[in-house]
């Protein structure tokens, strides 16, 4: 199984509730921070809402 490696870059403060939402989905909460997220639709989507904040590489 594939996943994405997800790194939060850029802090989400000032931006709109469903950016944040968004981050707090996908489990990113200080800059920095590394998850994993498995590969599929719906993490893809999210990253597309947050794609500015984030550093994504597929391993």
């Amino acid at each position: 199984m594939s996943f994405f490696r997800i790194t939060l870059n850029r802090s989400a403060i000032g931006l709109p509730a469903r950016t944040r939402g968004a981050l707090s989905a996908l489990g990113l909460r200080r800059r920095t921070q590394t998850v994993f997220r498995p590969v599929n639709v719906s993490v893809a989507g999210m990253l597309m809402r947050v794609k500015e904040l984030t550093a994504v590489r597929r391993e």
